[in-house]
């Protein structure tokens, strides 16, 4: 499957609301075999998964690189899964930019911002410093899963 686009994104907030109005308690367990999304689609998910009162158990279960990682990092603490031949990246969001040279300018500031609150969420959902979120960001940067 490719990136998450909108209609995918609609359907996961879709599902984690009915989910929760079933029952705020029985926990929810979100797969994710995906190569990332739009960062604003990513983070629209990831706000509902805030949300809602149940645990979310997340399985990587192919990969789950860009957005999905971090999708996968914000299950709740000690839920958190990746199966043995997972592949698992983090790096920086990029974007373009096209325009007069004011509108390039919003546009990257946009892009430093986002990059800025990723990082964030990241290090208070892995409980990592931003200094080493920052380092692990700064290129791809490819992860295992911890095999026992």
């Amino acid at each position: 499957m490719g990136p998450i686009g909108d209609s995918v994104a609609s359907l996961v907030i879709a599902q984690l609301l009915f989910l929760q109005s079933e029952s705020n308690k029985k926990p929810i367990h979100m797969y994710i075999n995906r190569p990332g999304s739009i960062v604003t689609l990513g983070l629209a998910i990831y706000d509902r998964m805030q949300y809602i009162l149940n645990p979310i158990f997340t399985w990587c279960v192919g990969q789950a690189t860009s957005m999905g990682s971090l999708l996968l990092a914000v299950g709740t603490l000690g839920m958190r899964h990746s199966l043995h031949n997972s592949h698992i990246m983090i790096h920086k969001p990029s974007g373009g930019a096209r325009g007069q040279a004011t509108d390039i300018t919003i546009q990257v500031e946009e892009i430093i911002k986002l990059k800025k609150q990723l990082y964030s969420i990241y290090a208070k959902h892995t409980k990592q410093s931003l200094q080493v979120i920052e380092s692990a960001m700064d290129k791809d940067h490819y992860m295992s899963p911890m095999v026992p």
